[in-house]
C-alpha cells in the first residue's frame, strides 16, 4: 500500500526523498498513513543557504521588526489552527492535548513577539552597565551583543511535534538566526503541516526556516564554530549528539533537554480532605495522562509522607477509574493512545524492568478498556502506578523512565528524605511540592534547587491559576541539570541570548556612544537653538543636550515642598537632630531637586511631547543645602519607535533622557533616566 510521503524544505523549494523511506502510522488504527525520507538531501549545502540568505536577511532587520514579524506569523497559524487540529489526532492526542501543542506553540510566538519590548530598535543589544575605567572618564567599557552568523538546529522530540518548533523557532527568529528544523520522524507529518502554512505565509525572510522530515544523520558533520544545536529527546542520544568530534572541536553550543524523572512531593502537613490533598491528587493524574504521559516535564515519581501512602493509592486509583481511553476524536475519551506501536512497545519493556524491584499498584498492561478503536491495532496502555517501599534501596525508580503513563509511590519519614529522594533522580526539568506550609516550601526548594530546572510549589492559594507542574513557560528558562541535559531554552530575554554573541567593547565615551547609538555619560554633547521638546522624535538626536538655567536652593524650597509632598523626615525639617548623621544641616529633599531639574528643563507650550512615560536609575549622589546652586544637562540618550497599534494610532516613540543635575562645583548630586513619548511627524 503506497503512501504520501512527506516534503522536506530545503534551499527555498520542497524536496521529496530519493527513497520511501520510514513508514509512518496513524497512533490510533496503527493504519501507514505517511512516510518521511531525507535521502537526497546536502545538509552542508541547507546550513550555507541559512547562513548566506537567512541570516543576512534577519540580520538587517531590528529586533522590533522581527518581533512584528513573529506576532504576524502567530496572527497567521492562529488562523488556521483547526486544521492542525484535524491532523494531531492521528498522533494519539485528545483536543486538549492538541491544545498545549498548537496554541501552546503559537502562545511562545505572542509572547516573544511580546518581547521585543525589552529590546532596542536595533539590531544588536547593548548588555548590561558601562564599566568606568579612567579617573578622567575619557575611556570605558561596554558589552554589546549582535546575533552568531550561523544557524540553529533543532532537532526535536516526538510529543510535541508543533509546540517544540515553534517554542524554539520564536528565540531564535527574535535574536536573528536561522533555522533547520529536525522533527522526530514519528509525528513529523503534523510539524511539517504547521511548516508548509509558515511557508505560504511569505512572513518570514526566505531562508530563515528548512525542514527536515527524515532522518537527519550526518547533520553535525558541517557545523561550524557560529552554529547552535539544540537538542530535545532522550539522555542517552543526546549525550550522543553533544559528544560529536564537530561540536567538540568547533566549541558550538549545543543545548540539550533531555527527559527526566520528575517528581511530585506531597508536604507532611497535607492530609485527607484538605484543599491541598485534592490539589496534588488532581495535579499526579493530570500529568499521568496528559499526553498518555509522553511528557517530558511528566511526574514519574511521586513523594509521599509514609503514613499518607495507602490514602494517595487509593485516591489516585478512583480518579484513574473513570479515566477513559480510546479514539481521542471522541468527546467521552480523556486519554489517547502513545504516539505509536513502538513508543508503546518500549514503555512496556520499561515496565517490565521497574516491575523487578517494585509492584503494580493501580492498572494492568493487558486488561483494561478501550473506547472507539481496536486496543491492539492502536498504540494504547493503561496508567500504570507502582509502590516503591524502600526506594532508597530499591533505586530502578530513579534510573529508569518509561515514557508513558508510568510513575511510582514512594515514602518519605522526614523532609530530609523527601529532599533526597528528590535528588536521587540525578537533575530533572521540573519538580513540584503540594504544601500550605511556607516554612517546607522554602526547605525542599532551597534543598532541592540544584537538582531541578524549575520548582512548582502549589497550594489552594495559586492552584486555580497556575500553569501546572508539566507546563514549561516563554518567559521561563526550561531545562534543567545533570540528567536532564544541563541546558537553558526559552527564559524570555535569557533564551535570546543563547543566539547571540557578547563581545567586550572599550574606548572613549564618545566612541562608545556612536557605536551603542545610547549616550554615554562623560560623551560629547551637542547644544542646539531649538529645545528638544519643540522637536519630533525623528529630529532628535542621540548625545543632543539642552543646558539649563540655574536655581538656588532655598530653606524656603525644602518647607514649601515638605507641605505640599507630606515628607517631614527630620533630616529635611528639623536641624537640631542632625548629630550623628552625614548631614551638616537641613538637606534638601531627594524627589525636590529631581522635580526642580523639571521644571528647569521642561517646555512648558504643547508639543511633540506627549507624556512622561517613567523614570529609571535614579540616584541621588551628594547632599544639596540651602544656598547651593543646581543646574541640568538633559541629554538624548536613546530612542524606541513604538508601533502604530490601529490606523487610528500616533505615530510615536520613547525617548530615554539623560538627567545630570549638577551644582555650583561642577559635581554631579542627582542623575537620572527620564522616558517620555514623543509623537513623530504626519506621515504624509
Amino acid at each position: 500500500m503506497s503512501v504520501t510521503q512527506l516534503k522536506n524544505y530545503a534551499e527555498g523549494k520542497w524536496v521529496s526523498g530519493k527513497q520511501e523511506g520510514e513508514v509512518l502510522h496513524n497512533a490510533v488504527t496503527g493504519a501507514a498513513i505517511y512516510s518521511a525520507s531525507s535521502d537526497g538531501l546536502d545538509f552542508g549545502s541547507m546550513m550555507d543557504y541559512a547562513r548566506k540568505v537567512g541570516g543576512k536577511a534577519l540580520r538587517k532587520l531590528t529586533f522590533q521588526q522581527r518581533g512584528l514579524m513573529l506576532k504576524a506569523l502567530a496572527l497567521y497559524l492562529q488562523e488556521r489552527k483547526e486544521y492542525f487540529y484535524t491532523i494531531s489526532a492521528m498522533t494519539g492526542a485528545t483536543r486538549s492535548d492538541s491544545w498545549v501543542d498548537i496554541e501552546g506553540g503559537i502562545g511562545n510566538l505572542f509572547t516573544y513577539a511580546s518581547l521585543r519590548r525589552q529590546f532596542p530598535d536595533e539590531r544588536f543589544y547593548v548588555d548590561g552597565e558601562a564599566a568606568k575605567m579612567s579617573k578622567g572618564n575619557t575611556f570605558m567599557g561596554h558589552h554589546i551583543m549582535v546575533p552568531k552568523e550561523g544557524v540553529a538546529i533543532h532537532i526535536n522530540a516526538f510529543n510535541f511535534p508543533v509546540w517544540g518548533m515553534l517554542e524554539k523557532i520564536a528565540v531564535n527568529l527574535l535574536a536573528g538566526v536561522p533555522a533547520i528544523v529536525k522533527p522526530a520522524s514519528l509525528t513529523s507529518y503534523l510539524t511539517e503541516a504547521v511548516f508548509e502554512e509558515i511557508i505560504k505565509s511569505n512572513i518570514l525572510p526566505e531562508g530563515s526556516l528548512q525542514l527536515i522530515c527524515g532522518s537527519a544523520r550526518g547533520i553535525l558533520d558541517s557545523i561550524q564554530t557560529e552554529d547552535t544545536v539544540t537538542f530535545t529527546g532522550s539522555a542517552s542520544t543526546g549525550r550522543m549528539l553533544k559528544s560529536h568530534p564537530r561540536i567538540v572541536s568547533e566549541a558550538v553550543s549545543f543545548t540539550m533537554e533531555a527527559d527526566s524523572l520528575n517528581c511530585c512531593i506531597l508536604g507532611t502537613d497535607v492530609y485527607p480532605g484538605s484543599a491541598e490533598f485534592d490539589i496534588f491528587i488532581k495535579e499526579v493524574v493530570r500529568e499521568i495522562t496528559t499526553k498518555a504521559g509522553q511528557k517530558c516535564t511528566a511526574i514519574r515519581r511521586i513523594i509521599v509522607p509514609a503514613d499518607r501512602v495507602e490514602d494517595v493509592q487509593i485516591a489516585l486509583g478512583k480518579r484513574l477509574a473513570s479515566n477513559t481511553i480510546g479514539d481521542p476524536s471522541l468527546k467521552e475519551v480523556r486519554m489517547g493512545p502513545l504516539a505509536g506501536i513502538t513508543q508503546r512497545n518500549e514503555v512496556r519493556e520499561r515496565v517490565a524492568l521497574l516491575s523487578k524491584s517494585q509492584s503494580i499498584v493501580i492498572g494492568n498492561l493487558e486488561n483494561f478498556e478501550v473506547m472507539g478503536a481496536d486496543k491492539e491495532k492502536g498504540a494504547f496502555l493503561a496508567p500504570i502506578i507502582f509502590f516503591n517501599d524502600d526506594p532508597f534501596v530499591k533505586t530502578d525508580c530513579h534510573d529508569i523512565e518509561a515514557f508513558g503513563p508510568v510513575s511510582t509511590i514512594m515514602p518519605y519519614n522526614t523532609i530530609d528524605d523527601a529532599i533526597e529522594l528528590s535528588r536521587m533522580g540525578k537533575g530533572s526539568l521540573v519538580s513540584s511540592i503540594v504544601t500550605a506550609d511556607d516554612n517546607i516550601a522554602k526547605e525542599i526548594v532551597l534543598g532541592t534547587a540544584t537538582m531541578h530546572g524549575r520548582i512548582l510549589i502549589l497550594n489552594a492559594d495559586c492552584a486555580k491559576e497556575s500553569t501546572g507542574h508539566g507546563s514549561p513557560m516563554p518567559m521561563l528558562v526550561h531545562g534543567g541539570p545533570g540528567r536532564a541535559g544541563g541546558g537553558e531554552e526559552m527564559g524570555g530575554k535569557r533564551g535570546v541570548m543563547h543566539y547571540l554573541h557578547r563581545t567586550a567593547i572599550q574606548g572613549s565615551p564618545t566612541t562608545i556612544s556612536a557605536i551603542t547609538n545610547v549616550y554615554q555619560q562623560y560623551g560629547k554633547q551637542h547644544e542646539y537653538d531649538k529645545h528638544p521638546f519643540k522637536k519630533h522624535f525623528e529630529e532628535l538626536e542621540i548625545s543632543e543636550t539642552l543646558v539649563t538655567a540655574k536655581h538656588t536652593v532655598s530653606e524656603a524650597d525644602i518647607t514649601n515642598f515638605a507641605n505640599v509632598s507630606g515628607d517631614n523626615f527630620y533630616a529635611h525639617m528639623d536641624a537640631t537632630s542632625l548629630e550623628g548623621t552625614i548631614f551638616e544641616g537641613r538637606v534638601a529633599h531627594g524627589y525636590f531637586i529631581l522635580s526642580k531639574a523639571a521644571g528647569l528643563f521642561v517646555d512648558a507650550k504643547k508639543g511633540p511631547v506627549l507624556l512622561n512615560y517613567g523614570i529609571d536609575e535614579c540616584r541621588f549622589t551628594k547632599p544639596v543645602y540651602p544656598g547651593m546652586t543646581i543646574g541640568v544637562k538633559l541629554t538624548v540618550k536613546e530612542k524606541i519607535a513604538q508601533e502604530k497599534r490601529t490606523p487610528e494610532d500616533i505615530a510615536k516613540g520613547i525617548v530615554k533622557w539623560l538627567v545630570e543635575v549638577y551644582d555650583q562645583t561642577n559635581e554631579t548630586v542627582a542623575i537620572a533616566t527620564i522616558l517620555t513619548m514623543v509623537k513623530m511627524k504626519e506621515q504624509g
